[in-house]
């Protein structure tokens, strides 16, 4: 019997439990999963004690509130099983960045636009960087030549999520999947 947890303080972020309930009147839910109908608090509690159970507040918001005879423990296993799941199925994006020069040659673009091309694929954002050095400060066009061959290559794969602009040395953009 469970007659500790009637006792209890109201836990935080979860649904109100036996004695946390403060409404006089609840649609009940049985054990067995069928509808008891309008019941007093007090009957209710009752009968989720003698069928050594907790009373679970599940819809607190629609009037009388709803609350179901069922084992706390379990339900919030289930509850945690259900929400690493969900978590397991999402998808993190990250951000790989790629590094050029103003004059890298075309084998080396190449390559590069290879790795830019898997990294779409793969769903990840990719932040495509232009290093300047020196004189080659001078010839920022350069480098918006460069971004323009990427952005011009990779139209039908990928979007621009932010356009190309200087920082300090280097210009960048990022590009992210359609």
């Amino acid at each position: 019997m469970r007659n500790q947890q009637f006792a209890g303080a109201p836990k935080k972020g979860g649904p109100r439990v036996n004695r946390d309930i403060r409404e006089t009147e609840v649609r009940l839910i049985g054990a067995d999963g069928d509808n008891v109908g309008v019941v007093d608090i007090r009957k209710a509690m009752d009968m989720a004690r003698d069928a050594g159970l907790d009373l679970v507040e599940v819809s607190p918001n629609v009037s009388p509130p709803v609350c179901k005879i069922l084992d706390y423990g379990k339900f919030k296993y289930e509850q945690q099983k259900k929400a690493s799941a969900a978590r397991k199925k999402q998808k993190t994006v990250e951000v790989k960045e790629i590094k050029m020069r103003p004059n890298t040659d075309v084998h080396d673009f190449n390559v590069k636009m290879k790795k830019v091309h898997q990294f779409i694929e793969k769903g990840d954002k990719v932040k495509l960087t232009i290093r300047f050095r020196g004189r080659e400060m001078a010839h920022q066009e350069l480098g918006m030549e460069v971004l323009k061959r990427v952005e011009e290559e990779m139209k039908e794969d990928a979007k621009i999520e932010a356009r190309p602009k200087m920082e300090g040395r280097q210009m960048m953009m990022i590009l992210g999947p359609k």
